[in-house]
């Protein structure tokens, strides 16, 4: 994934995290925020309950490679942060996808509901 597409500042994940809309399922929440550079940026985050660095950069390495190779499911002009629950290091890739493309398309909806 290309550094322009990715979230990095701190400043940035809260006024996220503060202003946006979530959705959760069991391994995953999502927030969005419409965003003013006309472009999808996404931010990561996965917590320590998810296991040792190498575990927790596996499951942060897969949701980016979702990320990038199903970008259809997400819109221009927002910011998305994905943030890892306990349990998602234990499914397979496949798995992980499925939950994301569930939780992109059900954020999308309600994107569309409250515009």
């Amino acid at each position: 994934m290309n550094k322009k597409y990715l979230i990095k500042k701190n400043k940035e994940y809260r006024k996220i995290y503060n202003e946006g809309i979530s959705l959760a399922n069991r391994y995953a929440v999502i927030f969005t925020l419409k965003n003013s550079l006309g472009q999808k940026r996404f931010g990561f985050s996965v917590s320590k309950k998810i296991g040792k660095a190498v575990e927790r950069n596996r499951v942060r390495r897969r949701l980016k490679e979702i990320c990038r190779k199903n970008d259809e499911f997400f819109l221009n002009g927002y910011d998305y942060i994905l943030i890892a629950r306990k349990g998602i290091e234990e499914l397979s890739y496949n798995s992980i996808q499925d939950s994301v493309e569930n939780l992109a398309y059900r954020i999308n909806k309600k994107i569309a509901r409250e515009n």
